[in-house]
């Protein structure tokens, strides 16, 4: 991954205790899933709560690259640059 980019993840309150209090978590990587597989490495319970036991993005958690969410995008495969920042948002229910 030499070339690959540096990527930050800008994590919820919720999701901050797993990651010792950090807001953002910078990774590398070159799509949105390998920058994730990034933050799954390095903090292992915020990657439990982001993707899903088949691999995927699990239903409750939203990605946005800057104000577009990766599921308008291409995904897990949507391509991000070095300097780009992923905001994690956890959907909101109710009625």
């Amino acid at each position: 991954m030499s070339d690959a980019g540096t990527i930050m993840f800008q994590l919820p309150t919720a999701l901050r205790e797993f990651a010792q209090g950090q807001e953002n978590v910078n990774v590398h990587g070159q799509s949105v899933g390998e920058a994730l597989q990034a933050l799954a490495a390095e903090h292992p319970l915020v990657g439990s709560r982001i993707i899903g036991p088949g691999g995927e993005l699990r239903r409750h958690v939203n990605l946005f690259l800057g104000e577009r969410n990766v599921r308008d995008l291409q995904g897990l495969d949507t391509r991000v640059a070095a300097g780009d920042t992923i905001f994690i948002i956890p959907a909101v229910a109710g009625g």
